[in-house]
């Protein structure tokens, strides 16, 4: 029952286009409180089944403007059952210990290869995958082997999953990185499993999101809208803001992906949510240290790239300079796939020249980039700029570049 509650309380307020926090405030105003005793965590528990809103179920119907009755439903068995992390785990279980005697791990090992995680986490953001994907492969082998074979107590049994964890996400990374999807999807899946038997789900949703991101952006859009929402869904109101706001920013790009104007209703609206999660990242909140890179500049990025795949060139082209401008240029991967958006909202736009003066340089920092994102990205901008071939500047460029 309270499964059906959390279901229906979600698909109504989807159906209003609310937030949780506007669910929230509005159940208060029903309730003729304050304070706002329920919050946006709280009506988060509700939707994932975690918390019954027995004595709110009231004032949760007059702010839905539905009877009681419409919130007790039974749900299609389809609808009672979303899709979960455990629905992507992969077959069989790669981790398994291997019964024997082991050499005995220790915390000090643990902590090794956390350093070696976190050096390759650092080395993505200014190598491309295909210069990284064989240490990473390398490094994956050697802490599942670890895993398997080595003898450890419980606790640090636990924390070597959760670094396997953290070095599967970023392995998956870079192999996608590097144009080999299939095994990507393979690393990611090992992830999740990891994580899940670490009790880490906050990193098993970083994974699952992920993953998301590569199924959406490779023709599997469908796949990676639901696995997007799951991570989510499966994370819950405790997760950190700035994992919330990950979240949320993977949501928003599935959606942006999926296509139709519904869908791109959602993003924006998910975006928002990205917003207001990483606001309550206040003074004093912990979260894990791979989130270092999760902050307002980085919603912008995702903001702008939504913006660009929506045709809203008006919004794209100020934020995209905006990130630019504050950018730092050792970065050349990520600078060339914001580039790479920049010259499409720009030809949005009807700006063909300044279009194909940005695609240059995005060509240009491409060349020495191991990167098949990048390379996607320039196929994608000279495609975009077809349109414009009768113009002289485009007309040049794709001259010159017409193996691309």
């Amino acid at each position: 029952m309270g499964s059906d509650i959390g279901a229906n309380i979600r698909r109504l307020r989807e159906q209003r286009g609310w937030s949780q926090a506007r669910l929230a405030h509005e159940v208060c105003q029903a309730a003729q409180v304050s304070g706002e005793p329920v919050g946006r965590q709280e009506i988060s528990r509700w939707e994932t089944g975690k918390r019954t809103p027995r004595e709110w179920l009231p004032f949760i119907s007059a702010a839905l403007a539905v009877p009681v009755d419409a919130l007790r439903a039974a749900l299609p068995p389809a609808a009672a059952s979303p899709p979960t992390l455990a629905d992507f785990l992969p077959e069989g279980d790669p981790l398994s210990p291997q019964p024997g005697n082991g050499r005995r791990i220790g915390m000090g090992q643990v902590d090794d290869l956390q350093q070696r995680v976190h050096g390759l986490r650092l080395a993505d953001d200014v190598l491309a995958g295909g210069d990284l994907i064989r240490p990473a492969l390398r490094e994956l082998r050697s802490a599942v082997k670890l895993f398997r074979e080595g003898s450890y107590s419980g606790d640090v049994g636990r924390q070597l999953l959760r670094q396997i964890g953290e070095l599967a996400q970023i392995a998956g990374w870079i192999a996608s990185d590097a144009g080999q999807h299939s095994e990507a999807e393979r690393i990611y899946r090992l992830g999740i499993s990891a994580a899940r038997q670490a009790e880490d789900h906050t990193l098993a949703g970083n994974i699952a999101g992920s993953l998301a991101y590569q199924l959406s952006n490779t023709g599997r859009e469908s796949e990676g809208l639901t696995l997007a929402q799951a991570a989510l869904n499966d994370a819950g109101a405790d997760a950190p803001p700035k994992a919330r706001a990950l979240y949320l920013d993977r949501v928003a790009w599935a959606h942006t992906r999926a296509g139709g104007t519904d869908h791109g209703q959602q993003a924006i609206r998910a975006l928002g949510e990205a917003g207001q999660a990483l606001s309550e990242d206040t003074p004093g909140t912990e979260s894990p240290a791979w989130l270092y890179w999760v902050d307002a500049g980085e919603l912008r990025v995702m903001e702008s790239r939504v913006y660009t795949e929506l045709h809203r060139p008006l919004r794209a082209v100020p934020l995209l300079r905006d990130v630019l401008g504050e950018y730092d240029a050792t970065h050349t991967r990520e600078m060339a796939l914001y580039l790479s958006w920049l010259a499409v909202a720009l030809a949005d736009g009807g700006e063909p020249e300044e279009a194909a003066e940005v695609a240059e340089r995005v060509i240009t920092l491409s060349a020495d980039v191991q990167s098949e994102r990048t390379a996607e990205r320039v196929r994608v901008v000279l495609g975009r700029l077809q349109e414009y071939a009768d113009v002289p500047e485009v007309a040049a460029l794709l001259e010159e570049n017409q193996a691309a």
